[in-house]
């Protein structure tokens, strides 16, 4: 998991002398844990004393004392928190900071909504032991999106943060694009604006392969109330949304297949990767090597996203988009 974490270089040079991690543990944090845990870090920390010690997660060490309570037993954690883990950072390092990962525990949504560090497991002691908390929860379970709640005893109040994964590290969003009315009903039209993306641009390309073309309007007529694309207006709809991102562009000029030459304003739709027809395979008469050759349809016109007017394309044999690459469903889910 940790060499999936993308880190600057520097940081990595950094953490070659100054971190230090430990296996998965099979030790309980109790008096003797105690005393071998602190003999382990001196020896890896001759020179000085870490300055911060982290116990990732409390559950793999907890020692709830002499009863025996578990973590969600406050005065389970209390002793835990008092009496292992204080006593180990004034054995190490008086002035060390200790940081604690620690798991929830099963709350109602909404309970978690109102007071989210009320479901961190043993809340009530740990929420008077700490100086800072933070709780990363995911609010739809069908959204990569994560909420990060904040909670600061020495400070003033801090809003929650919104953040997902973005080229392996966690970046933080804007919080202004998180819809505040009808969340559920909204991603539901979100994801059938991209189911229907992806059914117009795979028939497209089937239909590209059976030797078939179309305009924008024909396309539209054609498939209408297929696929669950809905009515033709729908389709177009969606169309001049493709177009204007990108995804669709137009071929004017289309009588190297076999098509005439149209009045529409655009052309002949086109989507990266069309063939017309099937690889066709040829036999050199003269060594007799197989080959397979394609017939690709490249565009001529793309639709101008500011203007709306169709322009020129400048290399047919590179795709464009205009929200950058098709390399995540980011952009996708808005069409």
């Amino acid at each position: 998991r940790m060499q999936q974490i993308s880190l600057a270089p520097g940081v990595i040079a950094a953490a070659r002398d100054t971190f230090i991690a430990t296996p998965k543990l099979k030790l309980l944090l109790d008096t003797d844990g105690v005393t071998r845990i602190v003999e382990a870090i001196r020896v890896a920390f001759p020179d000085a004393p870490p300055d911060i010690i982290v116990i990732d997660p409390i559950r793999n060490l907890f020692d709830g004392g002499p009863d025996g309570g578990g973590e969600n037993d406050n005065t389970a954690m209390m002793f835990f928190l008092k009496d292992r883990v204080e006593v180990l950072r004034e054995a190490v390092n008086p002035e060390a900071g200790v940081i604690l990962a620690h798991h929830t525990r099963k709350a109602a949504k909404h309970q978690v909504k109102d007071d989210p560090f009320l479901a961190l497991s043993g809340a009530s002691a740990l929420r008077g032991f700490y100086t800072s908390g933070l709780l990363m929860h995911r609010p739809d379970e069908e959204s990569t999106q994560r909420r990060l709640e904040i909670e600061l005893r020495n400070g003033p109040a801090l809003p929650g943060k919104l953040i997902d994964k973005v080229a392996g590290r966690r970046a933080e969003l804007n919080p202004l694009n998180e819809r505040l009315v009808r969340k559920e009903v909204g991603a539901k039209f979100d994801a059938e604006r991209l189911r229907k993306h992806d059914v117009i641009l795979g028939m497209l390309l089937d239909e590209a392969a059976g030797e078939r073309l179309y305009t924008a309007m024909q396309f539209a007529e054609t498939f209408e109330n297929r696929g669950g694309l809905g009515s033709k207006h729908t389709i177009r709809e969606r169309l001049s949304v493709l177009a204007t991102k990108g995804f669709v562009k137009f071929l004017r000029d289309p009588s190297g297949f076999g098509f005439p030459v149209t009045r529409s304003r655009f052309g002949y739709l086109c989507v990266e990767g069309m063939q017309f027809g099937l690889p066709v395979e040829e036999v050199d008469p003269t060594t007799g090597e197989v080959t397979t050759t394609a017939r690709p349809v490249l565009p001529s016109h793309f639709k101008c996203p500011q203007s709306g007017l169709s322009l020129q394309v400048e290399n047919p044999a590179v795709w464009v988009y205009q929200d950058g690459p098709e390399d995540d469903l980011t952009h996708m889910s808005e069409a």
